[in-house]
């Protein structure tokens, strides 16, 4: 028998589900983080599909619309930052921090200013847009950048908690954002904390055969595929991912040690993102088999998130493949 963790929803693997975006988590923990009078909010003409529209509402004296500008929020939110403000500025991801990469890296993380980066509809699962608007780069962008911090909540309420906590830490923070409504997992319960990776499934035998890491949305397709591995009478533990950067290394080398074989998993390329953090470690602590569920080295098309999934190899079925041939290596 499979065991989820006492504080994730227990009604993840029911037909009805509850759903909702990682926006809408981000948008109710802007409102909250707000009750801080240095808090700013800064868009690029994106105020509704950012969520930020409600803290505009409720705060329009620290709202601060930009227009299609992403490289003048990112240099503006920087001087706001070094005055005291505490500004988080919004944009799809493949614009901030795709297009004013250079401005985040020279104004706000070369100062270590104290902005919050929200990188919106990220990865694949965007959808129709198309390749031009899927950010599969993001995060080997974001976590290779000195002074940098890179957020992956796996739900709606753990990007509210994160929304949330990014304000009470004195560092540039990156908080990748996907657009479409997935299923929420964890509870207000669950502990959600930057920095530190944690144990959503595990076998009661504690006989461990892979473990399964995953961040963002990713998350749940982990923990389908632990069931579905049960099945097989194979034991996978599943570790949720929330921080890329710092990378919670203790726990990843425990899980390494224990299982013996991993899978890394993501709605991002395989470089320089998850697969490419938790084999770093790996080589350096302890070298372990790794399998890496990801996008390999190719753009996106246009499709649905789930049609998108399946053409890129992103599914249960074959998050269960990788963990087949990453015991075999054993």
């Amino acid at each position: 028998m499979l065991h989820i963790s006492q504080n994730l929803s227990h009604d993840i693997f029911s037909k009805s589900v509850p759903t909702a975006a990682l926006r809408d988590g981000y948008g109710e923990g802007l409102l909250e983080a707000g009750q801080n009078s240095q808090v700013v909010v800064l868009t690029a003409d994106v105020e509704e599909s950012t969520r930020t529209h409600t803290f505009h509402t409720l705060y329009p004296d620290r709202f601060i619309e930009m227009g299609v500008s992403e490289q003048n929020m990112a240099s503006v939110a920087a001087g706001l930052a070094v005055s005291g403000k505490i500004p988080y500025i919004n944009a799809y991801a493949v614009f901030s921090p795709g297009r004013n990469w250079e401005q985040i890296r020279t104004t706000i993380a070369y100062n270590n200013a104290n902005v919050k980066i929200a990188g919106h509809h990220a990865g694949i699962s965007t959808g129709a847009d198309g390749a031009t608007h899927q950010a599969i780069e993001d995060v080997a962008l974001m976590r290779a950048m000195p002074n940098m911090m890179v957020l992956t909540p796996c739900d709606a309420i753990e990007a509210r908690k994160m929304t949330v906590q990014a304000a009470l830490i004195n560092k540039p923070i990156y908080i990748r954002l996907q657009r479409e409504k997935t299923p929420i997992l964890t509870t207000k319960e669950t502990p959600c904390t930057i920095g530190k990776s944690e144990v959503f499934w595990m076998p009661k035998s504690k006989k461990y055969s892979v473990v399964l890491f995953a961040m963002g949305p990713m998350v749940y397709q982990a923990l389908l595929a632990a069931r579905e591995l049960e099945k097989l009478s194979i034991a996978a533990v599943v570790v949720r991912v929330g921080t890329i950067k710092p990378f919670d290394e203790k726990t990843t080398i425990e899980w390494l040690k224990k299982a013996g074989a991993a899978v890394t998993i993501e709605d991002h390329t395989i470089y320089g993102g998850l697969g490419s953090v938790v084999s770093e470690v790996a080589a350096r602590s302890c070298p372990t088999p790794i399998e890496m569920v990801g996008v390999a080295d190719v753009f996106g098309q246009s499709g649905t998130a789930h049609q998108l999934y399946k053409a890129y190899h992103l599914e249960v079925d074959d998050i269960v493949r990788a963990a087949k041939k990453a015991i075999k290596r054993v």
